[in-house]
């Protein structure tokens, strides 16, 4: 008996549903164990003296890192002036507010007291990294929010229901020069400092080092567009709400290529340097990460699959064009931004020197992070998905053709008196 194609729901509708049911219980774990770690504190925690920047830590610094997208190509757009890729700006600017924002939660758990936020911005400490951090990224996220107040006023109902409020929105996009150049100055500084704040810790002699400032600004701006790329395309295969100019992402993936082609040389320069003598901690922690338990993440996963692989498929162009491979690539190299900053992170905690009188004693510690980390930490992924995959269906964060309608309208407005011109002229 032939079953009623009507009768039973299509699969579509049922994994978009698994999606966003699946998201919102794993968002609502982690609000539970962020507030078993508000109410218990860092007891709970794996998190000590000797290692007191963990888990949060990293997804904090990545969050951040991956975000970088949104300075990189609004300046590339509205400063440079390549408005072609303009689209590309418009996802990269909310991935920009969610990154942010995921980083802010994170921070949220493992500082605390929240009822202190604002302690930063009154109470000044010019003489602090971590403040000049703190003020950049509050100054830059509340740019991020100006940019994106305009995707509101592109929701239909918002458009039918208040015309006035739609107007005032589309005025931003006047500012958005100005918008660019603010971003790109607060994401400069603050990208620098988080790598300044590992490089002016003397007691810690695997970060002590100027060249982090200059590798954390490489990583974030290659991390940060090729991830925007990322989502983008994989946008573009799950939902027709989504699309994309393959022309355009191929582009900056050749780009993309060349750069981490430099930053690999320039990643290994930074470590092997540490090779020319020996110093108390430093040359245990480069064992920990080429030979010990970061070797694996290192070797295999942040250099092989986040920086080797990708430049190989980006650089050789039947490669590049295959649009399986070059999404396979540009998720690898975000991965490995991301694993540069798990590794960094650790390595410079897992050394701790003991000074005695006349003698340095190199002592190793370990952490793994605790379950309420990890069901925190999964809580905030889980968040920033969420909150992307209702900005691609709703919002229309992933949308080319925003761009070719505008120019199709402006086109039109040229068009029409050039053609009353002519029947003018025909009658005269």
């Amino acid at each position: 008996m032939r079953a009623n194609p009507g009768s039973f729901p299509s699969p579509r509708p049922l994994l978009t549903f698994a999606w966003y049911a699946g998201l919102s219980l794993v968002t609502l774990a982690g609000v539970v164990a962020g507030v078993m770690v508000f109410v218990r504190g860092l007891a709970i925690t794996n998190l000590t003296d000797l290692v007191p920047w963990g888990l949060w830590i990293t997804m904090d610094l990545s969050a951040i890192a991956v975000s970088a997208g949104a300075f990189s190509l609004c300046a590339v757009v509205h400063l440079i002036g390549l408005k072609q890729y303009e689209p590309m700006a418009r996802t990269a600017t909310f991935i920009g507010i969610v990154g942010y924002s995921m980083a802010m939660l994170c921070l949220l758990m493992d500082v605390g007291r929240p009822d202190r936020f604002w302690h930063g911005f009154v109470f000044w400490n010019p003489h602090s990294v971590l403040w000049e951090v703190t003020m950049c990224v509050g100054l830059y996220f509340s740019v991020l929010i100006v940019e994106n107040i305009p995707l509101i006023g592109e929701i239909e109902w918002v458009r039918r229901g208040f015309p006035a409020l739609v107007q005032r929105t589309e005025k931003i996009h006047h500012l958005a020069p100005v918008l660019a150049f603010l971003g790109l100055a607060f994401s400069l500084l603050h990208q620098s400092s988080l790598g300044a704040t590992y490089g002016v810790l003397q007691a810690r002699p695997a970060w002590y080092r100027p060249s982090l400032s200059i590798l954390f600004i490489y990583s974030a701006v290659l991390g940060g567009i090729s991830l925007t790329l990322f989502a983008s395309m994989l946008s573009a295969r799950l939902t027709s709400r989504a699309s994309v100019d393959d022309n355009l992402v191929e582009k900056l993936s050749h780009f993309i290529g060349w750069g981490l082609a430099g930053y690999l040389y320039f990643r290994f320069w930074d470590n092997f340097s540490m090779t020319y003598n020996y110093q108390p901690g430093r040359s245990e922690a480069l064992h920990i990460l080429t030979k010990g338990s970061l070797a694996f993440n290192f070797w295999i996963v942040e250099m092989l699959l986040g920086c080797v692989v990708p430049i190989f498929i980006l650089l050789k162009a039947h490669w590049r064009r295959n649009p399986s491979l070059r999404i396979t690539a540009l998720g690898l190299i975000a991965l490995g931004a991301v694993m540069y900053r798990w590794d960094t992170n650790l390595v410079g905690q897992m050394i701790v020197l003991t000074y005695l009188p006349q003698e340095i004693v190199a002592r190793y510690t370990t952490y793994t992070p605790s379950l309420v980390e990890l069901v925190s930490g999964a809580g905030v992924l889980a968040y920033g998905l969420l909150a992307f995959t209702i900005g691609v269906r709703f919002l229309r964060v992933v949308d080319k053709r925003l761009r070719q309608g505008h120019d199709e309208h402006v086109e039109q407005a040229i068009t029409i008196p050039s053609t009353a011109l002519s029947v003018a002229e025909t009658v005269e």
